[in-house]
């Protein structure tokens, strides 16, 4: 029987969650819900999911604009298994005592903190210890771009050590009021958060980690350099073991993709619903390596690089699939048909 899903919040990430859930044939989407009357409460409608009201939200602005509303938050999930909680961030701790009182499993995203979950979560570094847990937090989209990259080089090559600089997006694309700034600002904070949130997943993971903030929406970018344990006997070789895992995407020289301008423009161009890039983006030219010492860039897609995670979340919550290479295919497989 198919996995009963709610998504409470239906802004950046909760839009594609729910899209995404929506393609999953292990699952059934209950419906999403908002606080107030949007183009994307719209559209939530005209793609056919259920739109409940949430929080504080007032049922007769819904209805004052023309927006068939099927209930309140807390009926959505008294009809689902598991919520994914895709509400702004810090807003997802408030809605746990709801959650647990009305005994459904949630999901919660990296902008809370790490004790709101039995566990914070990525597919490919700990999909089997999550297997059957009551509630997961799936880490942010740096954390996720790293934790992905270090499963890798972490079973292949071993890390004795890694320090990455993160170059921050100003705003999400939507974010009229938080922007555009005309300057650089380093985040003073040393080192900054996305280190220990990585230690959530890899407790062990000797990492630290910088970031600064620039005037732009599209992507992340994260500049690496790794100390492996063993040194790998090219660079070819580490080429091929990115471009050979899932969720790495590769560019090559002659692609001329020169930053994330490229990268989103290439994501249109693919197609789909939405130009979206779910993988790590890496560059060819942009992999050193110099005896066993790794150096890097990633970009990462802010907007939706979390999305598949959430849904492996699911699957490893109620055990739908025996580890996390397993649900990736399927969720990926499915994600697919949509372009």
């Amino acid at each position: 029987m198919a996995v009963r899903v709610s998504v409470n919040g239906y802004g950046t990430i909760g839009k594609r969650v729910a899209d995404a859930v929506a393609r999953q044939p292990d699952m059934t989407l209950v419906g999403v819900a908002k606080t107030r009357p949007s183009f994307e409460a719209a559209v939530a409608i005209e793609r056919g999911y259920p739109l409940y009201v949430a929080g504080g939200g007032d049922l007769g602005a819904f209805r004052a604009a023309g927006l068939r509303v099927a209930g309140t938050l807390e009926e959505m999930i008294r009809a689902s298994d598991v919520v994914v909680d895709c509400t702004p961030e810090k807003t997802g701790q408030a809605n746990s005592a709801a959650y647990t009182a009305a005994g459904i499993r949630p999901i919660f995203q990296g902008g809370e903190s790490a004790t709101v979950a039995e566990a914070s979560f990525n597919a490919a570094s700990n999909f089997t210890a999550a297997r059957g847990k009551k509630s997961l937090r799936v880490v942010s989209c740096n954390t996720t771009g790293i934790a992905r990259a270090a499963a890798l080089l972490r079973e292949k090559y071993g890390v004795a050590e890694w320090e990455a600089t993160i170059v921050r997006r100003a705003a999400d694309p939507s974010e009229s009021d938080r922007g555009p700034i005309n300057g650089i600002l380093p985040n003073f904070k040393l080192p900054s958060h996305h280190g220990p949130d990585v230690k959530t997943i890899f407790p062990d993971l000797r990492i630290s980690t910088l970031a600064v903030v620039v005037p732009t929406t599209l992507m992340h970018i994260h500049v690496n350099h790794v100390r492996l344990e063993r040194p790998p006997a090219s660079v070819g070789d580490v080429v091929e073991a990115f471009r050979s895992t899932p969720r790495f995407h590769l560019f090559r020289r002659w692609e001329q993709v020169a930053g994330t301008p490229q990268v989103m423009e290439y994501a249109r161009d693919r197609g789909g619903r939405r130009p979206d890039m779910m993988e790590n983006v890496l560059w060819e030219e942009g992999i050193s390596l110099q005896g066993n010492e790794l150096r890097f860039f990633q970009a990462i897609h802010q907007e939706s690089i979390v999305v598949p995670e959430n849904v492996d979340a699911i699957r490893a919550m109620f055990e739908l699939a025996p580890d996390g290479a397993t649900s990736m295919a399927r969720t990926d497989q499915h994600l697919a048909t949509a372009r």
